[in-house]
């Protein structure tokens, strides 16, 4: 995405044209990612009620519960995004230190009696009456760091020790993620976010490539010797026991399996049309808290292999609003910034989507702006009020 931008805006110059930039006034807005993600956000309002409508009533005596709290905070997330794209976003210049150190010390407290357990894992802070998961400041607080970080580099951001500080400081974020809240998922994220960047920044990407090639067969080599090595009763770790049920799944049906298997019958059962907006069978107790990250395969049952291609197509296009942003950002720490945000949610759809049709072992992942959670909501909003703060910057000349 960046190679272009980074032989437009050359990191010598990125100061001055960060300071110019200030004193710019535009007059453009980019509407057009505010509406994908309103659309995003009503489509999955819609599918959480259809999906959590039945358990909702049987554990709390009322339908809408679920949905009333996620709308919400949906309504006063799109406010707060519109907030912040209203605000320079080179303030952040300023504080992409204190950011990093408060992600740093939050998830620490998380190993504190303020951390607080749900579903068995205990990746939860109570702050009175706030409740949020810090690791997901750490996924915001990576991008901008790093962001930072690169730009004053400068063109020393090509060297080996560059690059090794640069995945020491958003490796540091993801072992810390890893350690003190126990979520590999978001520790890999952080830590893709952080390649992603390196990447996007480096002049020479055959290495990565080399590198990720690499990656890749080692880990194709270790998931064969653990499914000719290892039995899921032998396995002391649940992690590898998750690798072995997702290549087996129908070995463990009743048990590690039960949910993949019933979200790929929700999907089969679905067809190409589906059975109908609130027609779904598995939603009514077999797919296990249906309305967090296995979501899709409610959309596909309800809506069809359709429905489910139309959700791409959203997601695809608001992607390419923030490739553009990217591209046409004014200096190199705005366009930076969005890469970083493009990177973080073209990997939590991907990563959500691969789970639901057991494509790789259950992450726990929700599907941005359509599961049901507010904290991932918020975190997701406040990125997307970044991208709009970047967007606004960029010249009308440019944006047509």
């Amino acid at each position: 995405m960046q190679k272009t931008q980074a032989r437009k805006h050359s990191y010598s110059a990125s100061a001055p044209k960060a300071k110019s930039a200030r004193k710019t006034k535009t007059d453009y807005y980019d509407y057009s990612l505010v509406a994908i993600i309103v659309l995003l956000i009503c489509f999955g309002l819609i599918m959480l009620y259809s999906t959590s409508a039945y358990r909702a009533e049987v554990r709390y005596g009322d339908d809408m519960y679920f949905f009333k709290k996620q709308a919400a905070i949906s309504i006063a997330c799109i406010v707060m995004a519109l907030f912040i794209s209203r605000i320079d976003y080179h303030i952040l210049e300023h504080f992409s230190a204190l950011l990093y150190v408060a992600a740093l010390g939050l998830m620490a407290l998380v190993k504190t009696p303020l951390g607080k357990a749900a579903n068995g894992a205990q990746r939860w802070l109570k702050l009175g009456p706030i409740q949020f998961q810090p690791a997901e400041i750490a996924k915001i607080a990576v991008i901008v760091c790093l962001s930072y970080m690169i730009v004053h580099m400068g063109k020393q951001v090509r060297t080996l020790k560059a690059c090794m500080v640069l995945a020491g400081m958003g490796g540091l974020l993801a072992l810390i993620a890893y350690v003190c809240t126990d979520n590999l998922s978001t520790a890999i994220i952080i830590f893709c976010i952080t390649a992603g960047l390196i990447f996007v920044a480096h002049p020479d990407t055959k290495i990565f490539l080399i590198i990720a090639g690499v990656g890749i067969a080692l880990a194709v080599v270790t998931v064969i010797f653990l499914n000719a090595t290892v039995s899921v009763d032998s396995s002391g770790s649940f992690r590898i026991r998750r690798i072995l049920v997702w290549l087996h799944p129908e070995d463990f049906a009743d048990d590690a399996g039960y949910q993949t298997i019933q979200a790929l019958y929700a999907i089969g059962s679905g067809g190409f049309f589906g059975r109908g907006l609130g027609n779904s069978i598995q939603k009514l107790g077999s797919v296990p808290e249906a309305q967090n990250d296995m979501i899709f395969s409610i959309i596909c049952e309800e809506l069809g292999i359709f429905g489910g291609i139309i959700v791409l197509l959203l997601y695809a296009y608001l992607l390419y609003r923030l490739f553009f942003i990217a591209q046409n950002a004014p200096d190199m720490f705005g366009s930076l910034m969005v890469s970083g945000i493009f990177i973080h949610m073209a990997l939590q759809v991907i990563l959500n989507i691969a789970v639901v049709v057991n494509l790789m072992p259950n992450t726990g992942i929700t599907l941005p702006f359509i599961s049901y959670g507010g904290t991932s909501i918020l975190f997701l909003m406040a990125e997307m009020g970044l991208a709009l703060s970047v967007a606004r910057k960029i010249k009308f000349e440019d944006a047509k």
